[in-house]
């Protein structure tokens, strides 16, 4: 079941800090693979991704039409990566303008995963809430099918 988002904090630029979180039913070293193995992140999020898991290595996903292009920044498989995000073509969110921080926290039998989208424009937050909120909880099906797209803002 997806967290509620969190309220807004100030990020490092100033722009609020989007939270989410969720609980997956395996292992922290399972689902860390699911955000750094192309095969596994197009199960929940995307219809293509290329991405090398490496400190300065690509990410690249296409997720319903939208380009997100950045790099992974630092990685500590299985607890914690961050990735710079954003939108090839886009002058409100061009490619490495915000981050997203993940962490994986065993609990439970399982894994907490705790988002963190940081620097984003206050007018495209909403759609990013919608967003983690939709893809979190792909995640945590076990078979979720091809993505249907996001739900409208």
């Amino acid at each position: 079941m997806a967290g509620k988002p969190a309220a807004a904090q100030a990020g490092g630029g100033g722009r609020p800090t989007l939270r989410e979180s969720i609980h997956i039913d395996a292992p922290p070293e399972t689902v860390y693979e699911y955000f750094t193995r192309p095969d596994l992140l197009i199960r929940w999020m995307g219809e293509s991704a290329l991405i090398e898991a490496r400190p300065g290595g690509s990410f690249a996903v296409d997720i319903t039409g939208q380009k997100v292009r950045g790099e992974y920044l630092e990685l500590d498989p299985p607890h914690r990566l961050v990735i710079s995000w954003g939108y090839a073509g886009s002058d409100e969110v061009p490619p490495g303008s915000s981050t997203v921080e993940v962490r994986f926290i065993a609990s439970g039998g399982g894994t907490l995963v705790e988002l963190e989208h940081r620097d984003l424009p206050e007018a495209r937050r909403a759609e990013h809430v919608v967003g983690w909120q939709h893809y979190l909880a792909r995640l945590a099906l076990e078979d979720p099918g091809p993505d249907p797209g996001m739900p409208s803002v």
